[in-house]
């Protein structure tokens, strides 16, 4: 079976080119890019631990999806209410903020520090900002070179829009892949004799010419997914991205929409 020339068919190869091009420059799994970023936090931040929490609808709570760093400890899974805590007043305030004592703010959850199986002394939290809403945030522990300063959070910002990006092309892949296999399958249907392999044919005729460099944003993906194993030997090239990012951003912004 082959696609007839039709603005529905280029419709879909441009679909189905898309979904490659997010196959390939996302990791295998969701939390593999945020463990990376995360672990970009902890070197860019020189920080005990970092990690992303993002905001579940269907439980209306903020979830530990992933975390870096020494004292990550067992952070990964726990979820607290979305205006609960120092994370939660940045994710439902859309403000970033650095406190140089827990222990002397009473937004600070000991609780769930305790559950974790590491209490900090100083914390940085950012919100995650997507095209449309706040998506969650990341949250820095104890820097190495005392409290967390401005520049930090400027730096902070600019790894939680990294993973804004990622969060958000990783939710468009899902639901563009489910697209393309209703839309293939309705195609299909018109033929008693498609099966899956002659869907499987489709796409990857629609994806057999995908260019190496497609555009600026898939470059940033395929940078970020590079980053996944990022040590003390690559420290440099993980900064000198972080401020070409800040460049390109021209500071912190956002809040919390929709």
């Amino acid at each position: 079976m082959t696609l007839e020339p039709g603005g529905a068919d280029r419709v879909l190869a441009a679909v189905a080119r898309r979904v490659a091009a997010a196959d390939r420059l996302t990791p295998t799994d969701d939390e593999g890019q945020l463990v990376a970023l995360a672990g970009v936090a902890v070197t860019a931040l020189e920080a005990q631990a970092a990690s992303v929490a993002l905001y579940d609808t269907t439980v209306d709570r903020l979830v530990f999806r992933a975390a870096a760093g020494p004292a990550a400890g067992d952070i990964v899974g726990l979820s607290i209410e979305p205006a609960v805590g120092i994370a939660g007043y940045a994710f439902s305030s859309g403000q970033p903020l650095a406190v140089a004592d827990v222990s002397t703010d009473p937004r600070f959850e000991r609780s769930v520090a305790e559950a974790s199986g590491y209490v900090p002394s100083s914390l940085l939290a950012v919100p995650i900002v997507g095209t449309e809403a706040t998506l969650g945030v990341l949250e820095a522990l104890d820097g190495r070179r005392g409290a967390f300063s401005m520049h930090d959070i400027d730096i902070a910002t600019a790894i939680a829009t990294a993973v804004a990006t990622a969060v958000e092309r990783q939710r468009i892949g899902r639901d563009a892949s489910a697209l393309l296999a209703a839309s293939l399958r309705d195609l299909a249907s018109a033929d008693s004799d498609a099966d899956d392999a002659a869907i499987d044919g489709l796409v990857a005729s629609a994806t057999a010419d995908l260019p190496a460099d497609d555009d600026p944003t898939w470059q940033l993906a395929d940078r970020i997914a590079r980053l996944r194993d990022v040590d003390a030997e690559s420290i440099d090239l993980a900064v000198d991205w972080l401020d070409a990012l800040l460049r390109r951003r021209g500071g912190p912004g956002g809040g919390r929409g929709g």
